[in-house]
Parts: structure tokens; C-alpha cells; sequence
């Protein structure tokens, strides 16, 4: 199996970096943090990829080997489309990672920011035949917004990257079947809600299957879920993701050096 990203064809250079990446930087340390707070962890796997401002594709990726814990706003890895690192860097970057997330990045504009999670109940959700369920306060609110993509095996293979970005066309909750969920959004805390809306809607879709026959939900109120919901919602995305970086700041605020 290809772990690692191969010898970029391009060497590192020497790029000075902005005031607009370094907050880039810190913002996206933080939100590692906040998975680690919540769980959301696979020892050194998984990836949370964001956009630094500019013309050109660059996104900052997790150096692969290091737990979330540990991720700083200096330690986060730049590189462009093609994985090629921006700057000289200590650690490698795992192509999984890299093949999923380039992807996005390359082809859908308002993708700033890319999430992927291994999740228990997001990885049973995507087990199950008939998906996501909508009949929940959660679920509903992502009716009409999930896109599925079927497991090709470990995704380290080029050809990948045009039937995952075609299956996901613009809706921003993904669950890759048989493998885990990937929300993406034009910031990382549009992102980060949208991964918590999706996330939350597993939980209770697994817990609600052991407890008895589920209740439906009328037709008619989707839209008027969907329409009121806190994921399309940039202002109260910023409001939650500040929330759990003030708690995050008041537990461990190391993840700004």
C-alpha cells in the first residue's frame, strides 16, 4: 500500500509566509484540536485540509505521523495541487490524504476547506444499505444535501478523484460508503458545522435503530428544516466554532505556536 506522497516533482522553496496564512494556520490547528476534543480521531489518520488565501491552489495539510494533539499552526504542511510541499518539511504528507482532498480542492471552487472522519457511527452509517436516515432533527436538516460515493479501496489511486469529485457535485455533507463521512465548506467553521450537523445525525440515527421503530418525518417539513438549519449559516457556523475555540484556548492554547 502507497502511504506517503512520492518525491514532489518540484523542490521546496523558501516562501515567505503572510499574515493571511498564518491566521489560516492557527484557525486550522485549532480545529484539529477540537476533533481531538470531540473524539473524532484515528490515531494518525484522517485529514483536515484548508485553502490559504491567493491565486494559486495551496492548502495546509497534518504532517502524517503526528496525533491531532499535536498539530500547531507551525507544524501544519503547505503544499499545492500535484503534493508538491511548498516549504521544506520534517514530516510526509499521506497520500490518501493528498488524493482525496486535492481532488476537492482542485475542482470545486467554494471548497476552502475539507474535512474526513473515521468516526464509529459515521462509518456504521455508511455501512448501511438505505444511508443517512432524514428522520431525525439532524438528518432532516441535511435533506437533499448528502452525496454517496462507493468504496474503490484504500483512495490512492488518481483515477479516483473524477468519480468522487462527480458524485459529489455541489452537495457539502458526503458519505463515502463503507468507509467514513467528508464535509467540505467554503470556511473551515462552515466546514467544521457541517461535519458536526452530519456527524450528530449518525449518532442519533444508530442510537434510535436500538431503541425501536423510528417515527417518520412528514414530507412537508424537510424544506422548512433544511431552510432554518445552522449549517447554511455562516454567522452561527462562526459563533459554534468560536465557542469550542475559547474552551479549546481555555484547556490548551498551544495549538497557536
Amino acid at each position: 500500500m502507497t502511504i506517503y506522497l512520492e518525491k514532489a516533482a518540484r523542490p521546496a522553496q523558501s516562501v515567505p509566509m503572510t499574515d493571511a496564512e498564518w491566521q489560516a494556520r492557527v484557525q486550522l490547528a485549532a480545529c484539529y484540536r477540537i476533533f481531538d476534543m470531540l473524539g473524532w480521531v484515528e490515531m494518525i489518520f484522517n485529514h483536515i485540509t484548508a485553502r490559504v488565501p491567493g491565486p494559486e491552489v495551496r492548502f495546509l495539510i497534518n504532517p502524517f505521523g503526528l496525533h491531532y494533539r499535536e498539530i500547531k499552526a507551525s507544524n501544519l504542511l503547505l503544499i499545492d495541487i500535484e503534493g508538491n510541499p511548498v516549504r521544506p518539511a520534517e514530516w510526509p504528507v499521506n497520500r490518501a490524504g493528498f488524493v482525496i482532498h486535492s481532488a476537492i480542492h482542485a475542482a470545486v471552487p467554494k471548497a476552502h476547506c475539507v474535512m474526513h472522519t473515521h468516526t464509529t457511527s459515521g462509518i456504521a452509517v455508511a455501512c448501511l444499505k438505505e444511508g443517512l436516515s432524514p428522520h431525525n432533527f439532524y438528518g432532516a436538516m441535511l435533506h437533499g444535501r448528502v452525496a454517496y460515493h462507493d468504496f474503490e479501496g484504500i483512495t490512492v489511486e488518481e483515477g479516483e478523484k473524477e468519480r468522487l469529485v462527480r458524485d459529489i457535485g455541489d452537495k457539502p455533507a458526503v458519505i463515502l460508503r463503507n468507509h467514513g463521512l467528508l464535509a467540505w465548506g467554503p470556511s473551515v467553521p462552515e466546514a467544521f458545522l457541517m461535519m458536526w450537523t452530519l456527524q450528530r445525525a449518525c449518532d442519533v440515527q444508530i442510537a434510535a435503530s436500538r431503541a425501536g421503530e423510528i417515527h417518520p418525518i412528514r414530507p412537508e417539513v424537510f424544506p422548512q428544516t433544511v431552510r432554518e438549519s445552522g449549517p447554511g449559516e455562516k454567522r452561527t457556523c462562526e459563533d459554534a466554532f468560536a465557542a469550542l475555540q475559547r474552551k479549546l484556548d481555555a484547556i490548551d492554547p498551544s495549538y497557536r505556536e
